[in-house]
């Protein structure tokens, strides 16, 4: 199939509907475009090349991607059969006896499961480097990092290997690799999709699932799939009023844009990031909406403390799944994850919960801006993507 790129995920599957390709042959497209730059990428960890035959071979659902090949992120999602190691060592045994709940609606999709993508130990990093897996290097230059979490499913859809891959977003981890390899990535709303059934919320409601994708529509529609809650969920979004697919095609009625070319913490930004989110102000301001400099008030430092210590909490405790609460042995963690879950175990519960709050706090003060405005847009980051091995992930230094 030689125009496998030039569709979306909806795209290859209206053609399976149509009958002009096969599922079969939509793997075998993927699988020589892997072969091709896989090598180079390091985007694809786990190859499930006999399991995604034998997919196909049981028969597909018919639904909105039937055929359509696709990659799962080495963190958080389960893929019955495969281990689930969060890019850690200190997991590479760690086999589930089933999918999690949101794989599971993937495959009633029709969407084939052809592999695993690469992530940062625990997904701690802005760059896509692990000691288990190596690093994995953006497809446009591959001197620099796709960015990371999500940095290997962001590389093999800017790749060409599929039009859409699941990542995940604790702190920019779908954003990030998104902006670094020229995507489209959405962080869905808090319980937007269910965590289960292995837990109740990811990063204490901070972590979503979704993908990046090439195309807006895939993205809907994929959410339209993984949306809603499973019983037991600890709580639960707003359903929509529509299916987000049909929003793709809705006219945009006039919106209220505050746009801003600093960063809260006062870290400088690279002439490129100040262009190009002015540039994208005025494209917005020409499509008729309302643009103007505003951005919300709100303690950035209170912000980072309560984010801090989330992370480094729940650092400890996916180390405590495995040891029971000791410091694991530091052959089988990355230096930096040790010294975070170091952090994360000498924190009080008093001091958790207040920290917590604190974040809660500033989130209600960035709430009341939406009251004024529909849109904040602002650069994803400070600089533009970094070469590989700028951020050391053999440092302890959080």
């Amino acid at each position: 199939m030689t125009d496998y790129e030039n569709h979306d995920a909806l795209g290859l599957a209206a053609l399976v509907r149509r009958g002009e390709v096969t599922p079969g042959e939509l793997l075998d497209a993927m699988l020589e475009r892997q072969a091709r730059d896989n090598p180079r990428l390091n985007a694809v960890v786990t190859p499930l090349h006999d399991a995604a035959r034998a997919q196909i071979a049981a028969g597909l659902p018919d639904g909105p991607f039937c055929g359509v090949p696709f990659l799962v992120k080495e963190l958080v999602a389960s893929v019955k059969g495969c281990p689930t190691t969060f890019a850690s060592r200190l997991y590479a045994n760690n086999m589930p006896a089933a999918d999690s709940e949101v794989v599971a609606r993937m495959r009633r999709s029709g969407l084939v499961i052809a592999g695993k993508t690469n992530s940062p130990e625990f997904g701690l990093s802005p760059v896509t480097e692990s000691q288990l897996f190596g690093l994995t290097r953006n497809p446009w230059r591959t001197d620099l990092t796709p960015g990371g979490s999500s940095g290997g499913s962001a590389a093999a859809v800017a790749s060409g290997m599929v039009p859409m891959a699941h990542a995940t977003d604790g702190g920019g981890s779908i954003r990030i690799p998104a902006s670094c390899c020229g995507l489209f990535g959405l962080k869905p709303t808090r319980a937007r999709s269910t965590a289960g059934p292995e837990g109740g919320e990811g990063l204490n409601g901070l972590a979503q699932q979704h993908v990046v994708s090439r195309s807006v529509r895939d993205s809907a529609a994929l959410l339209d799939v993984i949306a809603g809650p499973m019983p037991g969920d600890p709580y639960q979004a707003v359903p929509p009023e529509r299916p987000y697919l049909q929003e793709v095609a809705r006219p945009c009625e006039r919106l209220r844009i505050g746009f801003a070319d600093t960063a809260p913490s006062g870290t400088p930004l690279d002439p490129s990031c100040i262009a190009a989110v002015e540039d994208a102000a005025r494209l917005c301001e020409s499509l008729g909406h309302h643009v103007e400099r505003a951005s919300p008030d709100y303690d950035a430092n209170a912000l980072l403390q309560g984010f801090e210590t989330v992370f480094a909490a729940n650092t400890m405790a996916n180390i405590a799944r495995v040891t029971g609460g000791a410091m694991p042995d530091r052959a089988l963690v990355e230096p930096l994850t040790y010294a975070l879950a170091e952090r994360g175990r000498e924190i009080p519960a008093a001091r958790f919960i207040l920290n917590l709050h604190g974040l809660h706090r500033q989130a209600r003060q960035i709430a009341g801006f939406f009251e004024r405005y529909d849109i904040w847009l602002t650069p994803t980051l400070a600089q533009t993507p970094r070469p590989i091995g700028s951020f050391d992930i053999r440092r302890d230094d959080v």
